[in-house]
């Protein structure tokens, strides 16, 4: 099937239109790191360069590939958006996602995760482990409140985008002591698929740790929201819908801007994501310390 030609126009700053009447395209700054697909082809990958006219990705397997910077070509948190390099945006408010999550913490001293902000070093080569996990939704949840962590410790985070197939991926990545693969699952509790499909994977190398929610949405507290609870969702109903609609939002794309816009700090997660994270940064930064 052809996909029907978009029109754009500047609207505002920090906003292309499209130009038949749909809803405002956002530009997102392409911050090293940023998790972007490209819309095209489904390419997924993290920002490791852009300019006025090209960003470069790379996906968990190290493949690079540029793609030109045309409006509203790339999806960020499932939301189409065009992408802007750094030094377009410095200083603009609009588009660019709102205030530092973790800036309460910092003018403490302290990060989003709680820890004392490492020196400034400057730009450094990712190491070769990396922390996967299963969605973009998790992966985002780990940058707002980890990001200054891995950045310090130059770690990438790769969704997964599932984790059916996750014990030949393990073995396509090859692990090894330099080479350390960390791995958070939704729902790794007994009896559970994940924890089947965990129990395939036994590498030395490799951890696997998760949380018992069945969507990581879940393990952001209720407070948030001002709520003492999440709602139930039925097994058999898809489980973001469910919740957006429960809670009264228009869709699951709105229901996370609102709730991952809340999390500030990691004491707006649950404690047992709190800990597979922090065991997972700790297993892929191993490579640094004598065996």
């Amino acid at each position: 099937m052809a996909r029907r030609r978009e029109r754009f126009a500047v609207s505002g700053p920090g906003v292309l239109a499209a130009g038949d009447g749909r809803r405002p395209v956002p530009v997102r700054i392409a911050t090293p790191g940023l998790l972007v697909e490209v819309r095209r082809d489904g390419f997924v990958g993290a920002v490791v360069a852009c300019d006025h006219r090209r960003v470069t990705l790379e996906d968990r397997r190290g493949r690079r590939r540029s793609f030109t910077l045309s409006p509203g070509a790339f999806l960020v948190d499932e939301l189409a958006v065009t992408l802007r390099p750094v030094e377009e945006t410095a200083g603009a408010t609009a588009g660019s996602g709102g205030a530092d999550p973790g800036a309460a913490s910092k003018a403490l001293g302290r990060t989003a995760s709680g820890s004392i902000p490492a020196a400034d070093r400057g730009a450094r080569t990712a190491r070769a482990s990396r922390i996967w996990v299963e969605g973009v939704h998790d992966a985002e949840l780990l940058e707002r409140v980890w990001g200054d962590d891995l950045r310090a410790a130059a770690v990438v985070v790769e969704p997964l985008h599932g984790a059916d197939d996750l014990a030949a991926a393990v073995r396509a990545f090859g692990p090894g002591p330099h080479r350390r693969l960390g791995i958070l699952l939704d729902h790794l509790v007994a009896g559970s698929k994940e924890r089947r499909i965990a129990a395939r994977v036994d590498h030395p190398d490799v951890l696997i740790v998760g949380h018992p929610f069945v969507d990581v949405w879940a393990a952001i507290a209720p407070a948030v929201l001002g709520r003492d609870a999440w709602p139930d969702v039925p097994r058999e109903e898809p489980y973001k819908e469910g919740f957006a609609r429960r809670l009264g939002f228009a869709d699951r794309h709105e229901a996370w801007r609102v709730l991952s816009a809340r999390v500030r700090t990691w004491d707006h997660l649950d404690r047992s994501l709190i800990q597979a994270v922090e065991r997972l940064l700790d297993h892929v930064t191993a490579e640094d310390q004598p065996r």
